[in-house]
Parts: C-alpha cells; structure tokens; sequence
C-alpha cells in the first residue's frame, strides 16, 4: 500500500477505537451511577438485617437514639461570669446552669458596644477549678475569633459545650469565666 493509503486506515482504526473507548467510558458511568443509586436501599436492607443504624421501628415509629456518654447520674453545675476590660457592657444572660456530664449545652453572653465608634474585641476564657479545664470541651465559642462591633451595637453570642464524662466526681461546680477586652489594630469595615 501506499503512504497516504496507510494514513487513512490507521486514521479509520484510530477512530473506530475511540468511538469502542468512548462507549465503554459511557457503560462504566451509567453501571457506578446505578451502583451508586442502589447502595442507599441495600445499606437500608443490610443494617435493618443486622439491627445496626435503624431509625424507623418495625411500628413505623422513628427511634430516637439517645447519646450513652451523658452520665445521668451526675450532675455540674456551671456558673457563668462575665468581665469587662474596655467600653461596653459585657454578661452572661444566665447566671448557672446544670448539666449533665456528656451533655450539651449551650449559653448566651450579651455584649453592648457603648461607644459611637468601631471597636475590635476578643475574649478570653478561664475556668475554676482550674483541674476542670481539660474537661470543659466547647464546640462553638464567640472566644474562637476576633469580635467586631459597630458604634452602640448589642449582640449575643452562644457558647455550646459539654462537660467530658471523665471529669473528677469529686469536681460539682464549674466557674466559666469570660473576660472580654478590646485589642489594637486597625478595624476594618463588617460585610453585612
């Protein structure tokens, strides 16, 4: 065969493998989107089987599972305490509450920018006794970022937390206290 002759049939072939590629490539897709969709009413049908994960009841009633680390038998009580190092207001808008250890909570401090200007703040917390601060865990927490607050502007910020159950028995009451303070730097404008 001649040289152009070659070309055109190695390009033939060429093309005749990509549309085989191309084809197979799409067969594979439509099969893991199947499997895909499948796998949510096998999972169902397998953890129903074993008795594993199951939220609706053999009734129709939703199960509602209950968390196994909150030690019902123990009661903390944390007090809250709020200080103010700078222009503005600052408390908790509960004075104590009683948890369970394991159990989440979650209280409010109220802050009152005073001034007609911009101010920067951040907070810091301690806690007494000081042997139950590796057992304070909190999962939000205005003290986690800089604060920001317009000229007489009022906000509250929650902290959510749980007590971890290995807290000392011997440890009944937990001081939570915040002191909030303004820090330097130039403020930037809020997007609101």
């Amino acid at each position: 065969m001649s040289a152009p002759a070659t070309a055109g049939v190695e390009e033939s072939g060429r093309l005749r493998l990509n549309r085989v590629t191309l084809l197979k490539l799409v067969v594979v897709a439509f099969v893991m989107f199947g499997f895909g969709y499948a796998l949510v009413p096998v999972y169902r049908q397998v953890c129903e089987a074993l008795g594993i994960n199951v939220l609706t009841q053999k009734d129709g009633t939703v199960a509602r599972p209950g968390n196994t680390q909150v030690d019902l038998a123990r009661t903390v009580t944390v007090e809250l305490d709020g200080n103010a190092q700078g222009p503005w207001r600052f408390r908790p808008t509960t004075r104590s509450i009683d948890v369970h250890p394991g159990e989440m909570a979650t209280v409010v401090y109220e802050v009152v920018n005073t001034q007609a200007r911009t101010v920067k703040a951040q907070a810091i917390p301690s806690y007494a006794p000081q042997s139950a601060t590796p057992f304070f865990k909190k999962v939000e927490c205005f003290c986690f970022q800089e604060q920001v607050l317009g000229p007489n502007e009022a906000r509250q910020m929650p902290v959510v937390f749980f007590i971890d159950p290995g807290l000392p028995r011997e440890v009944k009451n937990i001081t939570l206290s915040y002191t909030f303070f303004e820090i330097g730097g130039a403020v930037t404008a809020r997007k609101e």
